[in-house]
């Protein structure tokens, strides 16, 4: 199935409230899971960065869970941000170890080599040059930063997206919905994933990120920078 490019961002009020109130439980789950498996330590004093980072679901449970790291937060949305804000003002042990950032990728507010890990869920999708992302995880991770990017990927045929639709999304709101429908339709294939990293250079003999299938609808690109 061919991919057919969504909008950047997602910066209708609306439609950003819709995402923040829907259940991604199952997904962010899997997303902390398969960074345990990654077996960080426990980031005492890492610097972490989280790539689009939506409403900061992520950054909030990543912050649970390791309680000596800090966490820098970016979206272009303002709209998500703001859901972002309300949702850290009620955590107040959470919210001075989380920085929020309004921009979009690459960013000049992003310190070169500047990051210890580097976590991104469901932006990949949204961009219309994966490699902004990719550049960016290399320039601002420091040698040997560790990297966990999960995003969907793009069904064989639209048949299979609408039957992922109806399983995943059938009581949600339209909004959301179409939003789904339209993400599975710009997400990449695996093997589309892997030749990015060679294009990027963060693949190889030598070790660095490797892609797999974590779910039915997700794919993960994980590992550590090259050193």
């Amino acid at each position: 199935m061919k991919r057919r490019p969504e909008p950047e961002l997602m910066d209708d009020a609306e439609q950003a409230r819709a995402y923040a109130e829907a259940d991604f439980s199952e997904s962010n789950t899997l997303f902390l899971e398969l960074l345990s498996r990654l077996k960080p330590g426990a980031l005492d004093g890492a610097r972490a960065l989280d790539l689009g980072c939506g409403p900061a679901d992520i950054s909030m449970r990543f912050l649970r869970a390791y309680p000596k790291a800090t966490c820098d937060a970016l979206d272009g949305s303002q709209a998500m941000l703001d859901l972002a804000r309300t949702a850290l003002d009620a955590l107040p042990g959470l919210a001075p170890r989380c920085r929020l950032i309004h921009d979009r990728i690459p960013s000049t507010q992003l310190p070169a080599g500047g990051y210890d890990l580097i976590l991104s869920n469901s932006l990949l999708h949204h961009l219309p040059d994966p490699q902004v992302l990719w550049h960016t995880i290399r320039q601002v991770g420091r040698p040997g930063a560790l990297v966990l990017v999960m995003d969907l990927m793009r069904p064989a045929s639209p048949g299979w997206a609408e039957a992922l639709v109806t399983t995943y999304a059938e009581d949600a709101p339209e909004v959301l919905r179409t939003d789904f429908r339209n993400s599975l339709f710009a997400a990449f294939e695996p093997q589309e994933v892997v030749a990015q990293l060679a294009e990027a250079g963060l693949s190889g003999l030598g070790g660095g990120l490797e892609v797999g299938v974590v779910s039915n609808r997700h794919l993960a690109v994980s590992g550590r920078l090259p050193t």
